[in-house]
Order: structure tokens, then C-alpha cells, then sequence
């Protein structure tokens, strides 16, 4: 059995229909119809998988959406562990809550779980790395691999393009003029139905106050008591909403690092969203290019978390934090992966100084051997060396 799991329109449906163009059956439970006929009966999947004809290779079945109906579950378990060669199970879901609920029925060695994301920096190019002849040294390095499947790579984009409608595959592949129009609808449509359907929001006007809320604090510091006051709603409704965002994996949590001897450290969590474009379109601002240019440097952090945790997460190794403490000394983000410690700062300049870097530099002498050198991410057109232990690295050189 294989479970992906994936937020709307990370392509999770297209890339099944890639790589298994003929399933002996596919469901799709986001359909009215198929999904009422078995929410009504799930055991019918039963006696549909036992009629097919004993082959081979063992017969596969899609099932999209399959949180919808959760005794689809039961159904899979008992078909699997009354024939495991005869069935080869794939089941796709946008919500963890449900999946991860029922999954304590899956018992460990029975399925394994795939997730998908945004596309990265590797799966769409940059337009301005093409200008640079050399590979340097990265934080988190991401190889670009071909396709398998022999596709075409996505078109190069500029830094501002991303900046202004994220990353998602479902809103990039078309015209730029209809995006703002299907992120909108995004944040407004398809996250009101998920959350109705998940029913745990029995205020949606509040959870609508929340999630604006939240999306405009995307990137900093969580303040549960301040967004809980202004949305009014309760301090642990607030973290329940949030985690109700992860699990339909609509953002993520980024944790303080706790490495740091310091005092008067900040131990409350960043959240970000998972994408720029649902963030823009659910703070309530137009997704364009004005957009992410009038906060550019605030807009420009998140892309390199967003960019820097999709990395961790397709690797299954390593952990990304901040460090702040209470008299404001900050590294946006560091990376530790392998025993290595990886600071790095975010810029929106394109002339970056060695006095850009000199938290980095402290941070780097109290972490001693474990932290090697750190990183400063910016727009400058090539990398530079600004002191033996410290690199500007172009955006698209992440």
C-alpha cells in the first residue's frame, strides 16, 4: 500500500495518472457522486476489487481524495491482509487529520508514505542562473535530476514571478492573467469546503478572521494571544485552527534552535505558509507582482524557508530552526543536517557586506567546529566570498 499525501494542486492526481496511466480501478472521492455512493457503502469496494480476474502482476487501485470516506480504510485493510499479492493500493489524501486518525489501522510494514509539495527551485528554473558558468557551494545543496518519466521541465521564471504566485503547479501552469483568480478561489472556495468537511470549525467567520490573520503573519513569531484577540476567538482555538492548517498541510511550523547557549532566547515557533500565492490570496492581497514587490524583503524570507524546508522535508533528513532572542539578535534560518550547523540570513540587496553577516559570525564562533560557515542569500548577481567563514549566495544559487 502507498499513501501520498499532498495539499490542492501540488499535481498529486496528475503525477498518479503518469505513473499509473491504467489502474485495474480509480476512484476519485472529490466527485459528489462517487464519494456519497461510498460514504453510503464503503464495503462495496470489497466485492468490486474481489470480482476482478486473479492476474500476474498484481491488480492496481487509485483512490483520490480517500480522507473523504473514511471506511474506505477498513475496506483497503481487509482486502490487503486477506490477499496481499492479489492488490497493489494507492491512496491519495489533502488532509492528514483523518488519514493519520484511521492510520493507526495500517499497522507499520503494511504501507509506505510519500508526500508532495510546491515545486522547488531544481523543478522550475531560474532565469538568472543561466548566466553562471559554475556551481558554488550551497547550504542545502538540491540536485536537478530529470525527469523519469521523460517530461518537459517547467519554463524559467525570475525571482519576482515567484515571489508574486508562489509555486504550485495547478496555479503556474496557466496564463498569469487567471492566477490571482484561482488563488483567490484557492483560499476562499476550497479551503472553506476542506475545513466544512473536516468538521472541526464550527465558526467560519472566525476561522475566516484566523486564516487572513495568519497569512499576514506568515513568517514571524507566532502571537497566539494577539491573533486570538483580534479574531476573536479563544487562545486554544487559535492553536487548534493552526494545527488544523498543518494537517491539511497548508503551512508548517518552524521551530526556535535550541543549540544556542544564550539567554532571553524566543521559544515560540514561526509559522509560514506552504506557498506564496495561497498566502498572498488568503491575507486578502491581490496575488501579483505589485504585491510581493511592496514587502519585498518579509515576502523574499518566506520563499527561501518555503525553498529550504521542501528541501528537508523530500530529503527526510535534518531540521530546520531560527534563532532570536528577546533584544532582537536573529538568523532567519538555520539548517542542521549530517552534524552540521548551517546559519543563514536572508537580504534583499544586492550589494551584501560583511556587516550583513555579523550575527553569523557570533553564531559561528559559539558554535564552534559543528557550524563550518554560513550563508547570506540575497540578489546579487554572483556569489562572494566576504570573509573566510561567510558567503552571499545569489537566490538561484540556493
Amino acid at each position: 500500500m502507498q499513501i501520498v499525501f499532498g495539499a490542492h494542486q501540488t499535481g498529486k492526481s496528475t503525477l498518479l495518472k503518469e505513473l499509473i496511466p491504467n489502474p485495474a480501478l480509480r476512484l476519485d472521492f472529490s466527485d459528489p457522486g462517487q464519494r456519497s455512493s461510498f460514504l453510503s457503502q464503503p464495503d462495496q469496494l470489497i466485492g468490486i476489487c474481489k470480482a476482478m480476474p486473479k492476474t500476474v502482476e498484481p491488480s492496481v487501485v487509485v483512490i483520490d481524495e480517500a480522507q473523504n470516506v473514511p471506511a474506505i480504510f477498513d475496506a483497503v485493510q481487509h482486502l490487503y491482509d486477506g490477499d496481499k499479492p492479489r492488490w497493489r493500493f494507492v491512496l491519495c489524501g489533502s488532509s492528514a487529520r483523518k488519514l493519520r486518525l484511521l492510520g493507526t489501522n495500517l499497522l507499520p510494514g503494511r504501507c509506505m508514505v510519500s508526500h508532495l509539495y510546491p515545486l522547488t527551485a531544481a523543478e522550475r528554473p531560474c532565469i538568472e542562473a543561466q548566466a553562471l558558468s559554475f556551481t558554488p557551494a550551497s547550504p542545502l545543496p538540491w540536485a536537478v535530476l530529470p525527469s523519469p518519466l521523460s517530461l518537459p521541465t517547467w519554463p524559467a521564471v525570475d525571482l519576482t514571478t515567484r515571489l508574486a504566485w508562489g509555486e504550485l503547479p495547478g496555479i503556474v501552469s496557466v496564463e498569469e492573467s487567471l492566477r490571482a483568480d484561482l488563488l483567490r478561489a484557492y483560499s476562499m472556495v476550497y479551503l472553506a469546503e476542506e475545513v466544512r468537511r473536516e468538521a472541526l470549525v464550527k465558526d467560519w467567520a472566525a476561522f475566516s478572521r484566523f486564516l487572513k490573520l495568519a497569512a499576514l503573519e506568515s513568517g514571524q513569531v507566532v502571537n497566539y494571544s494577539n491573533i486570538a484577540q483580534q479574531a476573536g476567538v479563544s487562545h486554544p482555538t487559535v492553536k487548534s485552527h493552526y494545527e488544523l492548517l498543518e494537517n491539511m498541510f497548508i503551512g508548517f511550523r518552524v521551530p526556535p534552535f535550541s543549540g544556542s547557549a544564550r539567554k532571553g532566547l524566543l521559544s515560540t515557533p514561526r509559522f509560514y505558509f506552504f506557498d506564496l500565492g495561497v498566502r498572498h490570496a488568503a491575507a486578502g492581497l491581490t496575488p501579483s507582482r505589485d504585491t510581493a514587490l511592496a514587502d519585498a524583503g518579509p515576502v523574499f524570507e518566506q520563499w527561501v524557508g518555503i525553498e529550504l524546508w521542501k528541501r528537508l522535508q523530500y530529503l527526510q533528513d535534518g531540521q530546520l530552526s531560527f534563532l532570536r532572542t528577546k533584544d532582537g539578535a536573529e538568523i532567519d534560518f538555520v539548517v542542521e543536517k549530517g552534524g552540521v550547523v548551517t546559519p543563514i540570513e536572508v537580504k534583499w540587496t544586492e550589494r551584501p557586506t560583511l556587516s550583513d553577516a555579523r550575527h553569523l559570525l557570533r553564531f559561528l564562533q559559539e558554535q564552534g567546529p559543528k557550524a563550518p560557515h554560513g550563508y547570506i542569500i540575497c540578489r546579487c548577481a554572483y556569489p562572494m566570498q566576504l570573509h573566510p567563514q561567510i558567503t552571499a549566495l545569489p537566490w538561484f544559487c540556493l
